[in-house]
């Protein structure tokens, strides 16, 4: 996993995550470029903002530990 500190100037399709909230607590992901091998995730309160970037691997373990509860 690595990062950028603006995740605007990513050429990425952005939709937000069906499990967001109505109050601002919205997670929003992209598929970055046209080969279509990074996900980028960011808040969308901030699209310019900071995103994380995950390879396939690297996004199905992350949410996967979401989905268990393992981050907290």
């Amino acid at each position: 996993m690595t990062h950028v500190d603006d995740a605007s100037i990513l050429p990425a399709r952005w939709w937000k995550a069906s499990a967001s909230g109505a109050v601002s607590d919205c997670v929003e992901v992209g598929i970055v470029g046209e080969e279509e091998e990074v996900v980028a995730v960011r808040d969308s309160k901030r699209p310019t903002g900071p995103a994380l970037l995950f390879n396939h691997r690297q996004i199905r373990g992350f949410v996967e530990a979401v989905r268990v509860g393992g981050l907290g």
